[in-house]
């Protein structure tokens, strides 16, 4: 598992005074980057060093979280097929999980515009932090 701690902007909440739903994603994101310096550990971002393209995400609410207190992202690997995975994400506020999520991403060649299989090195390091339901 992966775990960072998010300090809420004023600016990321709402009319109705709580976390606005479109920052989940943003968050998410930001607790994907241990997860994308296992494929480019500098995290360069040029065709030829970037390995990993988005394919879905899914978000799901589960209590408001507010400004004023820090979020926890958990962040974990769900699933390993052979040229994608899939991460999986809670957030965190006062010991309550107030959402959770996941992404899928595929491993990616920019250059030839295809899927290519996770290397075996990347495979282990990833399954190193796999989803396990007690945690």
């Amino acid at each position: 598992m992966f775990n960072i701690m998010v300090t809420p902007l004023f600016g990321d909440t709402d009319a109705l005074q709580h976390i606005n739903n479109n920052v989940l994603g943003t968050w998410f994101e930001l607790a994907r980057n241990d997860i994308f310096r296992i494929f480019t550990p500098d995290l360069s971002v040029s065709h030829d060093d970037w390995k990993l393209i988005m394919v879905k995400t899914t978000y799901e609410y589960l209590d408001q979280m507010f400004y004023g207190t820090d979020v926890e992202i958990r962040t974990y690997v769900l699933r390993i097929g052979n040229s994608s995975f899939t991460t999986y994400h809670e957030a965190w506020q006062d010991g309550r999980l107030c959402a959770k999520g996941t992404a899928v991403m595929v491993h990616f060649d920019f250059n030839e515009q295809k899927s290519i299989r996770i290397p075996d090195d990347i495979r282990k390091e990833l399954n190193k932090h796999l989803y396990v339901e007690d945690e």
